[in-house]
């Protein structure tokens, strides 16, 4: 387990908004701009990249070449790199670049710091275009927006038939994963998709229940788990065990809930 000093925490939430606000800039020109084109990273399937992602990581990584060069980096878009220190910033400079395409402003910065065995210690969750930001982990769970600031907290616990789950796609990865999936949601309430990383962020403001998904990167979740866990919640993989390398995941707003949706899983 890493332990972090105060004043080594406070530098840490300090680089993670100065890179967010890094991000901020680099992206919004691009948001909703005529002509935007995106390449694709696969041949079988669409996976886009556009010049907004690129240049996002690229202006997060010289903030951390400026202040913190010591620590490594894992980023979605220029890989790996070697630090000292034992600390490593995982970077997705735009998480739901499908939706940043479409011109939905669900997408997001997602900034985390990991310790040992790569175990998420902070994370941040950036919307740039309304300008909310969710942070949790070294002794903080806060949202700013343009209501303010105020304390993150999930819902409390409550029967799975009056949940709010959410998934990325419908398919949520194979058949057999899909149908696990869909055995859950048929037990919630209300199924919604295509929120990316904003349902993270929406279960931890306290607004929804459950977010699953599978087939996900490391960069996609350690920021999501941070926020997650700082508010109250429970993130793991479909068997139960901890999900901070990606795969499957099952975030949930209380242990109970937990429990309940990943027996569903189970079947």
């Amino acid at each position: 387990m890493t332990v972090i000093a105060p004043d080594l925490s406070a530098d840490l939430v300090s680089v993670a908004h100065e890179m967010a606000e890094a991000g901020r800039k680099a992206i919004l020109p691009h948001f909703r701009s005529v002509g935007l084109t995106a390449d694709s990273k696969e041949t079988v399937r669409f996976d886009p990249v556009t010049v907004a992602d690129r240049a996002a990581e690229v202006a997060m990584r010289a903030v951390l070449a400026q202040r913190r060069p010591q620590d490594a980096i894992l980023g979605e878009e220029m890989g790996q790199q070697a630090g000292s220190s034992g600390l490593t910033w995982v970077l997705d400079p735009i998480d739901g670049t499908r939706a940043f395409l479409a011109g939905m402003p669900t997408w997001g910065v997602l900034i985390a710091v990991a310790g040992a065995e790569m175990r998420p210690l902070y994370g941040l969750i950036d919307q740039p275009y309304i300008a909310e930001r969710f942070e949790g982990g070294l002794g903080l769970a806060r949202m700013q927006g343009p209501g303010g600031s105020r304390a993150l907290a999930t819902r409390p616990a409550r029967p799975l038939d009056e949940c709010i789950i959410m998934s990325t796609f419908p398919e949520v990865g194979s058949a057999e994963e899909g149908a696990a999936f869909h055995r859950l949601a048929s037990q919630c309430r209300l199924t919604r998709y295509g929120a990316d990383c904003y349902a993270y962020a929406l279960l931890a403001a306290g607004h929804i229940d459950l977010v699953v998904e599978a087939g996900l990167q490391t960069y996609d979740v350690q920021a999501p788990i941070a926020v997650i866990e700082a508010a109250g919640g429970v993130v793991t993989d479909w068997t139960g065990a901890r999900a901070d390398m990606g795969g499957r995941l099952l975030a949930a707003s209380s242990p109970e809930v937990h429990a309940a949706a990943l027996a569903a899983l189970r079947g």
